[in-house]
């Protein structure tokens, strides 16, 4: 059987911290004041994945992460 070669998108550092504090159920604010960042900033990081793992919302940025082991440690 021939494997395929699946590509997993590169998220960066930043952006694989607030998706696991996503997936622990925080809302921007509160990532953003346990990072000292704004939350705009959260927001933006949170964008920038949702394009990149080809999503539109947090549900699916987790769930999409999480199928494909970005969030393994």
């Amino acid at each position: 059987m021939a494997h395929v070669a699946v590509h997993l998108p590169e998220l960066t550092p930043r952006e694989r911290e607030i998706l696991l504090l996503t997936a622990d159920g925080r809302s921007a604010p509160d990532i953003a004041l346990h990072l000292d960042l704004s939350p705009s900033a959260v927001k933006l990081a949170l964008l920038s994945s949702f394009g990149k793992l080809g999503v539109c919302d947090r549900a699916g940025a987790v769930a999409v992460a999480m199928e494909s082991g970005l969030l393994d440690g």
